[in-house]
């Protein structure tokens, strides 16, 4: 489906049995589909950026309030708005996905409602933050983004819909040997799957 910038969607299932990352939010009981989950589009790759959302407040405040203790800032926590009330955005277990995984937008009350324009810019500063000190070595995310990354960037380029000038993609070989790499660990972990039992959800992933 087409993606609009700034509204929040439901991710289809393949996703999460592609790639296999414990990190990432489990099924809900009865089949239902998981929480719903704020996108932003990233121009030089044409990835998305997937951010969980939750309505427990109270907890993902508490959480955010011990990180600004400690450091005098949350960048991995923003309580936000949507559709008037608060909502905690989990920048923590931030994801990247195409569009291909989008399984369909939320709406309330059947009208499709944007994020408010201050919490998405808020969102925004951050999350660009935390992709920066990942890049650096600091490690703030649970989910495998290198890996996660790596297994998007090969179906975009198999699509022949990555920016060439993308920075990401200026060095071949790397990207290549990275791509494959991901590959391979995908498949060791399906392969896997079968001998092992499902993965216990984080304790600062479900809602």
């Amino acid at each position: 489906m087409e993606f609009k910038q700034g509204f929040v969607y439901h991710i289809s299932n393949e996703y999460f049995e592609l790639v296999n990352d414990p990190y990432l939010m489990q099924n809900k009981e009865n089949g239902n589909l998981r929480p719903t989950y704020f996108c932003m589009k990233d121009d030089l790759t044409s990835l998305l950026w997937v951010v969980p959302m939750s309505t427990r407040i109270e907890k993902y405040q508490a959480i955010a309030n011990k990180q600004i203790e400690k450091h005098g800032s949350s960048i991995t926590i923003v309580i936000g708005d949507y559709v008037g009330r608060k909502n905690a955005f989990l920048l923590q277990n931030l994801f990247p996905i195409t569009e291909k995984y989008l399984h369909h937008v939320h709406t309330i009350n059947g009208a499709q409602v944007p994020v408010s324009y201050k919490t998405r810019q808020e969102i925004a500063t951050k999350m660009k933050r935390i992709l920066l000190l990942h890049e650096k070595g600091t490690k703030l995310i649970f989910p495998d983004i290198k890996r996660l990354k790596m297994l998007m960037l090969s179906e975009l380029a198999e699509m022949s819909i990555v920016n060439p000038q993308s920075s990401l993609l200026n060095s071949r070989q790397s990207i290549i040997a990275q791509i494959a790499e991901a590959k391979e660990e995908s498949l060791k972990r399906a392969s896997n799957r079968a001998d092992t039992q499902p993965p216990k959800k984080s304790r600062e992933l479900t809602d």
